[in-house]
């Protein structure tokens, strides 16, 4: 099985070095097919390594040793098991996809090339990240996605806003990466390995305050991440890049690694419940937070980023309590209607001449049938509704709260379930249904190409069937993750799932009810509430007034006082002495009789002064 591993791990390098060579050159579909065939390869792969580690046992493979110095000893290792291969099978099922929508959606790009070239490194630093054996190799793939996620947000880079939003997302991750490297740094100087086998079975060993900060300065690392508050502002920005990379960052590698860590790293966050309670509660807060935000904007990217902040939410209250494999399951679903959500939000805009504001679209349906019937199965799916996916995924994460004691949580999780059925489908009534707002703007939409359409198919199907998987996740997961033991009885299970189910519907049948009407009064846009919402709670312009601005002002008085007055000053003076000491010396070497024998006599002076004066020491 070792050489499974390498083509699962290397396949996507090795697309995105190709790829590179024709980064200058003019559009070659070849590079587009080349890299989407090798990240298929790396699928196929991972599907085996799962049957493999499902009937047999872990795969660990030593490549090479890494860093060796004094007692730090690290190897290039990595392991396939069943966490492991479940985020493999993910990443790459959805990354197949993403590649081969975007040989469409790209196709009139001048980077086309390059495009290729970034995506596939990007899937290859996440495999890195999820097949890591230690906790410094995860480390080189979590700083490895977050520039290659840097490089692809601002893709566009002549656009300001591109660059702005890029930066924005890689300083953000970079001050939650410092938290990272002090859990990691804790780990190796209690225990002396970052191994993680070594490290879970020696935690048990260290003080409780030791492991609480090793948990905290993990998470916080976890946080910038998966955009958790209050480092969250880099997600929706994060729109800026192409549409195949927002599907690529939301569903299935980069804000899905924070949850992965949280879950990879269960055995110290069992020994400390309390930190545990705080992501739980964490988590619930940004589920109703974000999807707050969801309910107001109008933008048809960011309403499905708020989404994914919100869902993410959901995931770190299941791993928060202590139910991993919840968490995990949770990410897999997610990762399918998440995706379809944002490849489908992506033909609308190529529909649309790239326009994001759903209140200039409507009517869709007629001329976007396939796009539509997508996009419906995936809002379905993300609103809970049996039998998708995400009623089996997200109830149970509800069933955790409740059984947890957490009626708090629950509380907060409910009715974040029913504004994302209402946010959910105020998206799609206002996109594919109602009045053709568009044709005021001159605007004639067109269907994807078939191929792009029949790309999005596996996503659709899992989206409808993956919950069905529940009981064989559940059994695989836990054979290396922690069970999670419901006390419920079956009646109050039934009542929990009845009134998550009501609210869902409740929230669906009321946008279609109020925006098959023409929606909401525009008075509603005066309100301070909906002002509120709209501006992200204000918190950019705090960031901004109490960060940005003071940093920036610091920033040019330490320029122009500090570097231009003291150092830059400092170091011409020095230069500028040495050249005039030089100019001054030329003298001496002028080739004129006279000159010479002046500075002669002033040498025998000299000499003869030191003789005089200097008396040898005995």
């Amino acid at each position: 099985m070792e050489q499974y591993l390498y083509i699962a791990l290397f396949a996507p390098l090795v697309g995105s070095l190709v790829a590179a060579l024709f980064a200058q050159s003019s559009k070659n579909i070849f590079t587009g097919i080349f890299t989407s065939t090798l990240i298929f390869i790396s699928f196929v792969s991972s599907i085996i390594l799962l049957y493999y580690v499902n009937a047999n046992t872990i795969v660990n493979v030593e490549m090479m040793d890494w860093i060796s110095a004094g007692n730090l000893s690290i190897s290039f290792g990595f392991v396939v098991d069943q966490v492991s291969v479940i985020m493999m099978v993910t990443v790459t099922l959805v990354s197949t996809v993403v590649h081969v929508y975007s040989i469409g959606y790209m196709e009139h790009d001048e980077s086309f090339n390059r495009f290729f070239s970034y995506l596939s490194a990007f899937v290859f630093s996440m495999m890195i990240l999820v097949m890591s054996d230690n906790f410094l190799g995860l480390f080189i793939g979590w700083e490895g996605v977050g520039l290659c996620s840097w490089l692809l947000i601002g893709f566009w880079y002549k656009k300001t806003s591109a660059s702005w939003a890029a930066n924005e997302a890689f300083i953000m991750n970079r001050i939650a990466d410092l938290g990272m490297l002090m859990g990691i740094f804790l780990i190796y100087w209690n225990i002396g390995s970052l191994q993680y086998d070594i490290v879970f079975a020696s935690i048990v060993n260290l003080d409780i305050k030791i492991v609480s900060w090793i948990g905290i300065f993990l998470f916080i690392g976890a946080m910038g991440k998966s955009a958790q508050f209050p480092l969250h502002t880099w997600l929706a920005d994060a729109m800026e890049g192409p549409t195949p990379v927002s599907a690529l960052i939301h569903a299935a590698t980069m804000v899905t690694a924070g949850v992965y860590l949280i879950v990879r790293a269960g055995e110290i966050y069992t020994l400390i419940p309390n930190v545990g309670m705080f992501i739980a509660s964490l988590g619930a807060f940004v589920a109703v937070f974000a999807a707050s935000m969801a309910l107001v904007n109008r933008d048809l990217k960011r309403i499905i980023a708020y989404s994914t902040l919100s869902q993410l939410g959901y995931m770190f209250v299941a791993a928060g309590l202590g139910a991993y494999w919840i968490a995990l399951f949770h990410l897999m679903t997610h990762a399918f209607f998440k995706s379809l959500l944002f490849l489908g939000a992506g033909n609308v805009m190529h529909a649309m001449n790239n326009e994001l504001d759903i209140k200039k679209m409507g009517g869709l349906y007629k001329a976007m049938r396939p796009t539509a019937i997508l996009m419906g199965i995936a809002s379905v799916a993300l609103a809970g509704i049996y039998p998708l996916a995400g009623f089996f995924s997200k109830d149970k994460i509800l069933e955790v709260a409740f059984n947890d004691g957490s009626y708090i949580l629950w509380a907060a999780l409910f009715v974040g379930a029913g504004l994302t059925a209402f946010y959910s489908f105020r998206l799609i009534m206002l996109v594919f249904f109602g009045d053709k707002v568009h044709e005021k703007f001159g605007i004639v939409p067109h269907e994807a190409k078939p191929f792009v359409i029949y790309a999005l198919t596996p996503l659709a199907l899992l989206a409808i069937v993956a919950g069905f998987f529940e009981h064989s996740f559940y059994e695989f997961t836990t054979q290396l993750l922690a069970d999670y033991k419901f006390t419920l009885d079956h009646s109050v299970v039934i009542n929990l799932i009845f009134a998550t189910s009501a609210i869902a519907l409740s929230g669906i049948i009321f946008a279609v009810y109020k925006y098959i009407r023409g929606g909401f009064s525009e008075k509603i846009e005066n309100w301070r509430i909906y002002k509120l919402l709209l501006n992200q709670y204000y918190i950019p312009k705090l960031y901004e007034v109490c960060i940005i601005k003071p940093f920036a002002t610091l920033s040019r008085f330490a320029w122009l006082n500090i570097d231009n007055k003291i150092v830059d000053a400092s170091v011409d003076m020095i230069a500028k002495t040495i050249c005039s000491s030089g100019e001054k010396a030329r003298e001496m070497q002028s080739g004129n009789l006279s000159s010479m024998l002046r500075w002669m006599v002033v040498g025998i002076i000299v000499l003869l002064v030191l003789a005089i004066f200097y008396r040898p020491m005995v």
